[in-house]
């Protein structure tokens, strides 16, 4: 999605929400730069995982790998949770969030369980560094 975002791409951007829908509705090219970024940032933890895929001889390599991914896993989810709790805490007024309806749905419902659910399938992709 990033990349269909950051090529101009409209649809699903209306429930990020907040002042990422407004500044993809009229994007300066530092925020086109900063959308290819994460695509590419999302592109290299794909690579991680395929490089479980590699028979490394070095057991340093596969100990390394094993620890980032788990730390990524950790992150992914924590980054995903800490958004739910505050996107709720703003539905019921104890936090100030710029969200429309339309936005604060989609989160809740999806995007961040999505950020959730990733980060706990990316920490249980590998079970032991052997």
């Amino acid at each position: 999605m990033s990349f269909y975002w950051a090529m101009g791409g409209m649809i699903g951007v209306r429930s990020l929400g907040g002042a990422i829908y407004e500044q993809a509705l009229d994007p300066e090219p530092s925020f086109i730069t900063i959308v290819w970024m994460t695509g590419f940032i999302k592109l290299l933890g794909a690579l991680l995982i395929l490089m479980l895929l590699v028979k490394w001889r070095e057991s340093r390599i596969r100990m390394i790998l094993y620890l980032i991914i788990k730390i990524t896993g950790v992150l992914l989810f924590l980054y995903g949770s800490l958004n739910f709790i505050t996107i709720t805490l703003s539905t019921v007024d104890l936090l100030e969030f710029q969200l429309d309806s339309y936005a604060t749905f989609w989160r809740l419902l999806f995007w961040e369980p999505f950020w959730m659910f990733g980060g706990i399938i990316y920490f249980f992709t590998i079970n032991k560094a052997k």
